[in-house]
């Protein structure tokens, strides 16, 4: 199912429901109310509850509580409780990160970095969006940039699970993009830590659905591509990516994973910063990116 948290324009009424023959199904009017109204609820009832998101998809006839995607307004999928970035998860991305040339970006120690296991930060979960939306420049940052990752959307409860059972408490994936300041992080990263480069309003675009795992044939095999302003910029697959979604969340289970946290995969190369002469994302900037099979993330830059 491809799981969608939206707005109605007619009412001003936020649901959730499933994207369906281009159609957004309402399936909390559907079900005569019977059905949670927040997506992090939907997860956290469990299988159960997605079965009957199942059936009364199925049994809709589309003209009841249906909505084309002009009559909605997307937000984020499930409002995760935390979400975990996944630092340098594609080795041609670190790769990149070592030929950066501004005098801010140097002396990071990028060669030393290391594969022990996987590393990261937290960025705040307020700063989502759903795809569609508007982000405003910070005004303390001179240099906008995008990355193109996969969010991996927990399911259920995890402590401490192994890599071979870690896929079992996955509820699935969406679209993840990573907008960051780039002066503002390599400032933050130069004294050891990372926050405000990563999250001020608006710097977590998500959507534009929460895919569930059956409708997906090899989540470690999807085509990425991101583009702005009509121009391919990012072009990768999660088949690159130096740990696997089952190593990810197996590894971030040793802390508690509850259902709706984010977990993404890291960005592959192809960003801003990386160019010999950085041209910074400005207003009116249209960034669409595409990951087989989970959609298209829209973002307008203002």
């Amino acid at each position: 199912m491809k799981l969608a948290t939206f707005t109605i324009n007619a009412t001003g009424a936020q649901t959730v429901g499933v994207f369906k023959d281009d159609k957004y199904l309402d399936l909390v009017a559907l079900s005569g109310g019977n059905l949670p109204g927040s997506m992090p609820a939907v997860l956290a009832a469990g299988e159960t509850m997605l079965n009957e998101f199942r059936n009364i998809a199925d049994a809709a006839d589309g003209s009841e509580h249906a909505f084309s995607a002009e009559e909605v307004e997307l937000q984020v999928p499930v409002r995760p409780g935390k979400i975990i970035h996944t630092s340098c998860n594609f080795d041609a991305h670190l790769d990149e990160l070592t030929t950066w040339e501004a005098p801010e970006w140097q002396d990071h120690g990028w060669d030393d970095f290391h594969f022990d296991h996987p590393t990261g930060f937290l960025e705040a979960p307020s700063c989502g969006v759903g795809s569609g939306a508007t982000i405003e420049i910070p005004r303390f940052t001179k240099q906008l940039d995008y990355e193109i990752e996969v969010a991996i959307v927990i399911g259920k409860t995890a402590k401490d699970v192994t890599v071979e059972d870690a896929m079992d408490y996955v509820a699935g994936l969406m679209i993840f993009n990573d907008v960051s300041a780039r002066d503002i992080q390599a400032r933050e990263h130069a004294n050891k830590v990372i926050l405000m480069g990563k999250s001020f309003d608006g710097s977590c675009p998500l959507g534009p659905w929460l895919v569930t795992l059956d409708e997906l044939e090899d989540p470690n095999n999807l085509d990425m591509n991101l583009y702005l302003n009509g121009e391919l910029r990012q072009e990768s697959s999660t088949a690159k990516t130096h740990y696997k979604m089952a190593e990810l969340v197996s590894w971030w289970s040793n802390m508690t994973l509850e259902p709706g946290d984010v977990i993404t995969t890291g960005s592959p190369p192809g960003v801003i910063s990386g160019m010999k002469n950085p041209q910074w994302m400005k207003s009116g900037d249209l960034i669409e990116a595409h990951v087989e099979g989970l959609g298209c993330l829209v973002t307008h830059i203002k």
